[in-house]
């Protein structure tokens, strides 16, 4: 039922409930795909996939299914599509209005993650973010050391806004799992 409540709240643009769904389902989505895949790295693009595109159309979810069928159903056809692009090896640009729906999916204001990854020390927390994947350290540096906005990243690692957003939120969440670890 909580479930159900999360993402009715989502649904109405609520970023705590577009985290909880992140949360919640991303071994789900992850594992699934990288059993298809059987790597690693495809398996977690197709995930951050996923979820972009998910929440672009969560409106359009139907609460007659299961979300977990939803998801798993959209990340096969991310996993089609990016077997279709290595194949013919075409570019699929975003288009204007899916770049402003993607950016008013994640709300900007600091979370607790933000908070902590402000609150170390430096040298300790540069040690830390080394222990991420070098995609995750990538985007971690370029948003909070170097400050560009998710355009600016998106540009700059060649993206989708809502996959820089989504990539920026895991590794947050990594980061913090490994600052828990050593505390």
């Amino acid at each position: 039922m909580e479930i159900n409540k999360k993402i009715e709240k989502a649904k109405k643009g609520d970023q705590i409930a577009f985290t909880f769904l992140l949360d919640y389902y991303w071994n789900e989505v992850y594992g699934f795909m990288l059993k298809r895949t059987e790597n690693e790295t495809d398996a977690e693009d197709i995930a951050i996939e996923t979820f972009s595109k998910a929440f672009d159309k969560i409106a359009t979810y139907n609460s007659e299914f299961q979300f977990n069928t939803w998801l798993i159903a959209i990340a096969k056809n991310v996993h089609i599509d990016l077997l279709r692009k290595k194949k013919s090896n075409l570019f699929v640009e975003i288009t204007d209005e899916e770049d402003r729906q993607a950016y008013n999916i994640a709300d900007t204001t600091p979370s607790a993650e933000d908070v902590l990854i402000t609150e170390q020390n430096l040298s300790q927390l540069l040690q830390f973010i080394k222990e991420l994947k070098p995609h995750y350290q990538e985007v971690i540096q370029l948003r909070y050391f170097q400050e560009l906005s998710y355009q600016e990243i998106a540009n700059k690692i060649d993206e989708p806004i809502s996959n820089v957003k989504i990539k920026l939120l895991r590794a947050k969440k990594l980061l913090a799992e490994i600052i828990e670890g050593k505390r």
